[in-house]
């Protein structure tokens, strides 16, 4: 799960990168692009810690999330360093966009709302170059006897006239979410989370995001919760009361983040690991299985299941299985947030 960090100049993408990576981020060198940031953030979960104090496993293995930062900001430079950062984000599942709501000092005045809008156009005009390059190419095929692109053309033309109106793709999601459409990765498609960036002080959401259509909004702090990945888990407690910050950005952003993405999370668990695997929403036993090895996927024969908060009620998997809570369930039983899942399977 990879979310891309986007923003105007001045935003504090830096800033929010900086307090979401600092206290569990893990960075990944090697990247191809100069400068871009790449970081790996543990999910902790107070499941996994229940079972864990429960199973005893030798191997504890968290849900991560990837947050990259492009090395190029939109609007500063030339279209094709705009290009590069716009294909650094279509690769990420989601986006978090950051929009400046305080004043700096030496920096224009705040206007959080303009700031939105003119990266959301970027990244509508950037969707609208890719469907028109499309459609000028089977245009071309059509000329030289090919057809293959036809099916998609009808779909194209409806991505077309959304984006020529200003309207981002993710507001008709059955569209851009159609197969044939699928290899696009449309921006405007993706899902997204925006993080207004608040001063030391304020807490609220400016007016402007009322009514906005598929979109969450989070404010955050970005100095503050900077400051805060670099405490002591005492000094932490201090600084959130002393600001009255009720939980970190970076647990407020993660929970987000699972709900944009429409991800839950099962485990698996034993004497030798105890882990948690995120899965998108509403997926089948036997797909949630290949999550875990394809073998067991290719000989699934049932998932034993149980929910974490009866394993937790009841103490003990046995208690549970006694009690009648233990259920054997087949491919099609679709996995729920929190099951507890051993495989049976033969290869």
């Amino acid at each position: 799960m990879k979310l891309g960090i986007a923003g105007r100049p001045q935003a504090g993408k830096s800033t929010l990168f900086a307090a979401l990576t600092g206290a569990r981020g893990d960075a990944i060198p090697g990247n191809s692009h100069k400068d871009t940031r790449i970081a790996t953030i543990t999910v902790l979960d107070e499941r996994i810690d229940f079972l864990v104090e429960m199973y005893q496993p030798k191997k504890i293995a968290y849900a991560k999330i990837e947050y990259l930062l492009p090395s190029r900001i939109p609007g500063v430079s030339d279209a094709k360093s705009e290009g590069e950062f716009w294909n650094q984000i279509r690769i990420c599942d989601g986006i978090l966009h950051v929009v400046r709501n305080f004043e700096d000092m030496g920096a224009s005045p705040a206007d959080s709302e303009a700031d939105f809008n003119q990266v959301e156009d970027e990244m509508i005009l950037s969707d609208l170059g890719v469907v028109e390059k499309r459609l000028e190419r089977i245009a071309l095929d059509f000329k030289r006897g090919k057809k293959q692109g036809e099916p998609e053309i009808p779909l194209l033309n409806t991505c077309r006239e959304m984006l020529e109106e200003g309207e981002p793709l993710r507001n008709k999601p059955e569209i851009s979410a159609d197969p044939l459409l699928r290899g696009f990765t449309f921006l405007s498609a993706k899902p997204m989370l925006v993080l207004i960036n608040n001063g030391d002080e304020d807490e609220n959401l400016p007016a402007w995001t009322l009514g906005r259509e598929n979109l969450s909004f989070v404010v955050v702090r970005g100095k503050l919760e900077m400051d805060l990945a670099s405490m002591t888990m005492e000094e932490a407690e201090e600084f959130l009361e002393a600001y009255n910050i009720q939980e970190s950005a970076l647990d407020r952003v993660i929970t987000h983040s699972y709900g944009m993405l429409n991800r839950i999370s099962f485990f698996t668990v034993g004497a030798d690991e105890v882990k948690a695997w995120p899965i998108p929403a509403g997926i089948p036993a036997l797909e949630a299985a290949g999550e875990v090895h394809s073998d067991i996927r290719q000989g699934f024969i049932r998932a034993e299941v149980v929910a974490y908060d009866d394993l937790k009620a009841e103490g003990s998997f046995q208690a549970a299985k006694k009690a009648g809570l233990v259920r054997l369930e087949g491919k099609e039983y679709i996995v729920k947030d929190g099951d507890i899942i051993n495989y049976r399977f033969n290869v």
